[in-house]
């Protein structure tokens, strides 16, 4: 075969050919075009231009041939593609071929060799061990990896013939310095005259660098792929092509015109309108990190974008994104935003040209070639998502999490509820803001009610550089006097309460108020609360959690709305979820015992308007809710009772609130003080890392595995980047168990998506109804699918297209309590 007839991508639908040469330079415009947002357009080029290399060989063309059927068994040069898919090394061969080029460049051209090639001969499986925890040098073992092994030969005469010419352009001394200029710009500057350079610091961020690049080079080869495979998609992405963020803004703008003018300075609505104000004031300073202390109902959803909109205007910026709770609901502000800046198609819907919700992973993480190029890449000006997807960019394993993570480049990022950070990723989070605010061209805006001390923790070389110019809104005890509508009461027992008697409150309460929402911290004891509520025969009693997909959700939510609206009596059982954000008016709260942080967003859904007078909130403890294996909630809790033992000594100085500004910074000290040495994400003896260690570590100095290595070669590793980038990966979680997620057939509208799903065969058309589907789905932790599957709950949907897309029967799914295992559907609904 000559070269210029080397096959990049075989189409399925038609077997019509993509040449190698075409993937090669196109995936190199795309990456370039990518890495230009960090001032590295050249080394993105180089990276796109080299990645597929090793596809050049023989053995690969035969074995491409071979799968999609163009050969059949009768051909020369047939195999069985089974055996041979994933064992045909076509990724190194590139790594191998540039690290021979940057020899020339001396110690220089060894950096840069290292961190193009690790994205290269990772742009398959994930970003490998540099080192691995054992001290065994993975990334020169794949360097010098038997050329036979690699068919580095044939990958040469290609390179030679098609590739050399263009990349001699680019590999000059200009290459070099301008990523070397970039390393040294990953230096923390000084805060507040105190300098906080460490080596953690700087290695940490030079990791994040690598997989920046590693992203860029992600999501332009499954692009390239996907556009090849189905050049109709090209009509339904915006392909980084936005309404101008003026029309977005003139839109905002008329909205917020039409709210009634406010007379009253001590109406809610004044406040709101004064917070929105400042908000627009900030947006015109320079990038940076900002914060937003705003207590619930103070307007913060429209003020941040009004903040985010005008900001990304002046500084040129490409996303707005919002990163929501992962416990909460996103579809609420989602949908405020989507009916404010989107316009609707000709059947009346929303076009989700400018709105992306990404509330779950529903392909696996292990993809098929056809699951790779279904994952959500974010291509909207607006974007929400949930905090596990954002960390999951970050440090998640595999390569469909790291595709999103050059979004977050030149964006202005928004963490709503940013106190439910979870602590053991702290030192990661607050180091990633500095890299995404200080190296990638972002601005980020830390929204709470409850704003936790994170410029505050220890030790101060993982604190973040906050200032008061950054500070939006400056008199935060004025603020939070302006909008007091709730009295918090602390009704905890020795005992506990029963469930029976927490009914009961919520009985007596309802009579008083005629509205109560009761916030439990399980899904299980909001279930059965909810259940033993309906027996009693108290009518319009709803519920909500996350085995509820969002699109159910919604529709108790609304419903439940109109109920208050009319004030028409009504009781809701919910999880927490519904403390972040999610706007509704209740007369009375009753809330099981929690953080301090999340008693204080439960009570933000008591008087949110302040038309009661003052609203009550009961905190009560259950002691039939099982927490034994929810250890930041007991910790929360300890906290929170600590923090009102002292104010019961002396409340004068808690301004004679317990759930005040200074009790809250009480809270936090006490909270971030007891688990200061989690801060680090630790590890143990049974994660992937196999011994006791802290991600921190992995991912910049990697101490303990640079001292195996030293034991075992009586030196030092001579590679800059040490970092275990696959084994922090692998024992990474946001939450205690990974998930994934589950379509269920809610309505009509969830029904026919499961069942185009079922036809759909072209990937533009599976894209298109994935995205939809974001709405209709559920996570389920990992190890119940099996479980489920067993049962005959959940089955993969379009099989025979390995799509790896999971979907859940109907009688598996209650329209009350969402995901149902006994599949019990003789429940009847009450808001249809």
């Amino acid at each position: 075969m000559k070269n210029d007839e080397k096959i990049g991508h075989i189409r399925e639908s038609d077997k019509k050919t993509q040449t190698l040469n075409q993937h090669l330079f196109s995936v190199a415009e795309l990456t370039s075009m990518f890495a230009s947002k960090i001032d590295l357009g050249q080394v993105g080029y180089i990276i796109g231009l080299l990645h597929d290399l090793g596809k050049s060989s023989m053995q690969f063309q035969n074995y491409l041939k071979s799968a999609v059927g163009v050969f059949n068994p009768d051909c020369d040069g047939y195999v069985e593609a089974e055996t041979f898919r994933g064992r045909i090394d076509h990724s190194t061969a590139g790594a191998q071929i540039f690290d021979q080029q940057a020899s020339a460049f001396g110690k220089l051209g060894k950096l840069v060799s290292q961190a193009i090639s690790l994205c290269l001969v990772s742009h398959h499986s994930g970003l490998i061990d540099s080192l691995a925890p054992d001290g065994t040098d993975i990334f020169t073992q794949r360097i010098k990896k038997d050329s036979e092994q690699t068919n580095l030969k044939e990958a040469e005469a290609y390179y030679k013939e098609f590739i050399k010419d263009k990349a001699d352009q680019i590999i000059n001394q200009n290459l070099f310095e301008s990523f070397y200029e970039k390393a040294q710009n990953l230096k923390e500057k000084p805060v507040n005259n105190k300098d906080i350079q460490t080596s953690e610091t700087y290695m940490f961020k030079f990791g994040l660098l690598v997989r920046f690049l590693f992203s860029c080079l992600i999501d332009a080869d499954r692009l390239d792929t996907a556009n090849f495979e189905d050049p109709k998609r090209l009509s339904y992405k915006n392909s980084g092509k936005f309404l101008p963020w003026d029309v977005l803004i003139q839109r905002l703008e008329n909205k917020l015109k039409s709210f009634p003018e406010p007379t009253d300075p001590n109406d809610i609505s004044h406040v709101r309108t004064k917070v929105s104000q400042t908000c627009l004031e900030f947006s015109q300073k320079d990038q940076g990190i900002f914060q937003l202390n705003v207590p619930t109902g103070g307007g913060k959803t429209l003020a941040s974008l009004r903040f985010g909109l005008y900001h990304a205007k002046k500084h040129k910026l490409d996303h707005v994104i919002y990163v929501i709770p992962f416990t909460s609901i996103i579809d609420q502000n989602a949908d405020e935003v989507r009916k404010i800046l989107e316009d609707k198609d000709n059947k009346g819907k929303f076009t989700t040209k400018v709105v992306l919700e990404h509330h779950s992973n529903l392909t696996p993480e292990k993809e098929t070639g056809r699951q790779s190029l279904l994952a959500e890449n974010w291509d909207a000006p607006i974007i929400f998502t949930t905090q596990v997807q954002f960390f999951e960019t970050l440090f998640g394993g595999g390569t469909r999490n790291a595709r999103r993570m050059h979004q977050l480049a030149k964006s202005v990022i928004i963490f709503d509820e940013v106190q439910t950070i979870p602590v053991k990723c702290i030192y990661m989070f607050n180091l990633a803001l500095r890299f995404l605010t200080q190296d990638c061209g972002s601005t980020v805006m830390l929204c709470t009610a409850t704003q936790p001390l994170l410029d505050e923790v220890i030790p101060f070389q993982q604190s973040l550089p906050l200032s008061a110019k950054n500070k939006i809104i400056q008199n935060d005890q004025a603020l939070y006097d302006s909008l007091k509508r709730v009295e918090v009461i602390n009704r905890v027992q020795p005992k506990g309460w029963t469930s029976a008697e927490i009914a009961d409150l919520a009985k007596e309460q309802f009579e008083r108020s005629g509205s109560v929402l009761i916030v439990t911290n399980t899904k299980a004891s909001a279930k059965n609360l909810f259940l033993l509520l309906k027996e009693q025969g108290n009518a319009s009693v709803y519920h909500l959690s996350t085995n509820m997909c969002p699109a159910n959700r919604l529709v108790v939510l609304n419903a439940v709305r109109e109920k208050l609206k009319e004030n028409k009596p009504v009781i809701c059982v919910s999880t927490q979820l519904i403390e972040a954000g999610v706007d509704v008016d209740f007369g009375c709260v009753i809330r099981y015992l929690a953080g301090l942080d999340s008693i204080i967003q439960a009570a933000g859904r008591c008087n949110r308007h302040g038309k009661r007078g003052i609203g009550k909130v009961f905190v009560v403890n259950a002691n039939e809710e099982n927490l034994s294996r929810l250890k930041e909630i007991r910790t929360a809790q300890e906290k929170t009772l600590r923090v009102w033992e002292d104010y019961q000594q002396n409340p004068t100085y808690f301004r004679n609130n317990p759930a005040g500004l200074e009790a809250v910074k009480a809270y936090y000290q006490y909270y971030f003080y007891e688990r200061k040495d989690e801060m680090s994400y630790r590890v143990g003896q049974n994660s992937p890392v196999g011994r006791d260690d802290n991600l921190f570590s992995l991912l910049s100095t990697n101490y303990v595995s640079v001292q195996n290595y030293r034991r075992i070669n009586a030196s030092l590793p001579q590679n800059l980047f040490v970092q275990s980038f696959r084994s922090a990966a692998d024992s990474f979680s946001v939450i205690d168990q990974n998930s994934r997620g589950v379509i269920v057939p809610f309505g009509n509208e969830g029904k026919e998506i499961i069942n185009k799903l079922g036809s759909a065969s072209a990937v533009f058309e599976l894209s298109k109804l994935l995205k939809q589907a974001q709405r209709f789905s559920i996570n389920i932790y990992c190890n119940q699918i099996a479980d489920l599957a067993a049962a005959g709950a959940i089955a993969e949907i379009h099989s025979a297209k390995k799509t790896g897309i999971y979907r859940l029967y109907d009688e598996f799914y209650n329209e009350e309590t969402g995901l149902d295992p006994q599949g019990n559907t003789n429940i009847e609904t009450l808001f249809f």
